[in-house]
């Protein structure tokens, strides 16, 4: 059943957002066709809004194929720096790379996706870094994981109940009732341990990030081989690191002065305020 709009709502921007959405890694270059089938528009409206983007300068176009500008950076751009937690966080990232050598990470949940805002790779040489922008379905992933079970029970629901809880490993809880069991259970001990569920091999290790209200509004996660450490030793030696770095990391959100002029007296607002 579609999703009911209140009066306001604004038909052109929805399939405005849609033609962007087309857009992505795997996708950079598409044809008009292509916009098209992945916006769900007709190909005379999908080429109307694509040519307004070329002229405003979001989107450019070469003979057949259609490409996003770096223009469009600058709507994330003003939503991180807002914040200020990448910029918040990096120093603490640091500290823990420095101490477990493993790389970590913040992350942000959007739609049914998790977006890395901040990330500090490991030193090792066979590391692999994931680039700030990166996404991964929420499901199957760490941090993924931290957020949907900081949501409230009745919004998750109904989250879960629109979401492909799509197989990216054997090891990927793909049930609606195994991941709210799942989730059950990261909430209840604050942290998750995900092994190999988004890729083979590879541990996730997440933590929450409150806001001054306790919503969970970010995750910050360590990222290693899954047979570098038993599970025993991840949440005796890690764990303790990860959540200390969540609660430095909210501490400093809540030292970010208030929005208002230099000087001027208020209450501090929340992080992302």
């Amino acid at each position: 059943m579609p999703e009911e709009r209140g009066g306001h709502f604004v038909r052109s921007v929805e399939r405005t957002l849609s033609v962007l959405r087309a857009f992505s890694p795997g996708r950079a270059e598409l044809t008009l066709t292509e916009v098209a089938q992945a916006s769900g528009l007709d190909r005379a409206g999908a080429r109307r809004i694509l040519l307004t983007l070329v002229d405003l300068g979001y989107v450019r176009h070469d003979e057949r194929h259609f490409a996003l500008t770096p223009q469009v950076l600058e709507f994330g751009y003003a939503y991180l720096s807002s914040r200020s937690l990448p910029q918040i966080a990096e120093p603490h990232l640091r500290r823990l790379t420095r101490e477990l050598r493993e790389m970590t990470a913040v992350a942000v949940l959007e739609g049914d996706e998790i977006c890395y805002i901040a990330q500090v790779p490991s030193p090792k040489l066979l590391s692999v870094a994931i680039p700030v922008g990166t996404r991964f379905p929420a499901h199957a992933t760490s941090m993924g994981k931290v957020l949907l079970a900081g949501m409230p029970p009745e919004r998750l629901e109904a989250r879960l109940r629109s979401t492909d809880l799509a197989a990216l490993t054997p090891h990927t809880i793909t049930t609606r009732e195994g991941l709210l069991a799942d989730l059950v259970r990261v909430r209840k001990q604050g942290f998750v341990i995900s092994d190999s569920e988004l890729e083979e091999g590879l541990r996730g290790v997440a933590a929450p990030i409150r806001d001054a209200d306790g919503k969970v509004f970010a995750a910050v996660n360590v990222s290693l081989d899954a047979h570098s450490a038993s599970e025993d030793s991840v949440r005796r030696e890690i764990v303790p690191l990860l959540v200390a770095t969540a609660a430095r990391i909210e501490a400093d959100l809540r030292l970010k002065p208030p929005a208002s002029r230099p000087g001027a007296p208020g209450r501090v607002p929340p992080p992302g305020v």
